[in-house]
């Protein structure tokens, strides 16, 4: 009979030992079967975050319960995670409960206007185009950050990538961007700044009209310096890109004379000096060139007819028509209009 109860005793603390062992690996073992990002907006309901989560987990009767124990259902936090390989249930639910969110990374270039701006970032963070579009045109963030308006404001931004938590606000994206904008600054580059007699906005908007015109790294000082001659001797900088820009045609191939007369504050054919604001977010490049503008006497440069890129400097209005014709006669032959 000893034996007996031996045996039955020695049976229950087996089976009590493997129960013990399958609940520690159902809270605590491995439940995620694969890494993937989980993104949970501020709008979902619970009951789209664990259907979000179960897709991957192992153990979701454990992962409701111990969900339910922290009060997940009205604690978790929105945001972008990360599922790793082989974490438990207490890290998954902790993870939603803290809001431990691994951060994305933010690309923005090659844009034009505010508006362009937002829409890119829209797909990159849980902001929307329209509250995006709306906080970078709010006239009063502009004037308490130290810019006369907000198309001027469109300055501090600076194409490069960043990491950003998925959820960051509007406002929060404005403020960490003139943050990196006063670093970008600071130092050498307000010093060769000086060189110009321009503010940092102006150099961002000549910088910006130098990148619409060129790609070419090389030769953004010496198109920089066509445009410097042209602002101190106080000749129009007839920038073309400015007509696009003043249209918002932005697929406009060609200019025309009509063109021209298109009446803007953009429009550098009919107004001296700078536009008064960026046309586009130039390139970290654009901006250096401006800073290390070339020192010649170029008045003028019109595209090669080659199509190569790159453009032909004239000194004279009758050296500079000469290279215009060239470059119309091959346009009509390649039929651009």
């Amino acid at each position: 009979m000893k034996k007996t109860a031996v045996w039955i005793i020695a049976a229950v603390a087996a089976v009590a030992a493997v129960a013990a062992w399958w609940l520690y690996e159902s809270f605590y073992g491995g439940c995620v079967r694969e890494e993937r990002s989980l993104y949970i907006y501020r709008d979902y309901a619970y009951a789209q975050v664990a259907d979000s989560v179960a897709a991957d987990i192992r153990h979701k009767w454990a992962f409701d319960m111990y969900a339910r124990r922290l009060d997940l259902a009205d604690t978790f936090k929105a945001g972008h995670y990360v599922l790793e390989t082989g974490m438990s249930v207490v890290d998954v639910v902790r993870m939603l409960k803290l809001g431990l969110q691994t951060p994305v990374m933010v690309t923005m270039n090659n844009v034009k206007t505010p508006a362009q701006l937002a829409g890119k970032l829209s797909r990159q963070i849980e902001a929307d185009s329209a509250a995006l579009a709306e906080a970078f045109m709010d006239g009063a963030t502009a004037e308490r950050l130290g810019f006369s308006s907000p198309l001027t404001m469109f300055s501090i931004f600076l194409p490069d990538t960043y990491e950003f938590y998925w959820t960051v606000s509007p406002d929060e994206f404005i403020e960490r961007m003139y943050r990196e904008y006063r670093r970008f600054w600071s130092g050498t580059r307000d010093e060769k700044r000086k060189r110009s007699g321009l503010n940092r906005v102006e150099v961002s908007t000549l910088a910006s009209i130098v990148y619409e015109e060129t790609r070419k790294t090389d030769e953004m000082p010496r198109i920089a310096g066509v445009y410097m001659n042209r602002l101190r001797k106080g000749i129009p900088l007839q920038a073309d890109p400015t007509i696009k820009y003043a249209m918002q045609d932005f697929g406009l191939r060609r200019i025309l004379y009509r063109h021209l007369k298109y009446e803007s504050p953009y429009n550098t054919y009919l107004h001296r000096g700078l536009p008064p604001s960026p046309i586009c977010m130039p390139s970290i490049a654009a901006i250096d060139a401006v800073l290390d503008y070339e020192d010649h006497d170029y008045i003028f440069f019109c595209a090669r007819p080659t199509f190569d890129g790159y453009h032909n400097f004239a000194r004279t209005l009758s050296e500079h028509n000469a290279n215009a014709r060239a470059y119309q006669r091959e346009l009509n032959k390649r039929k651009i209009k």
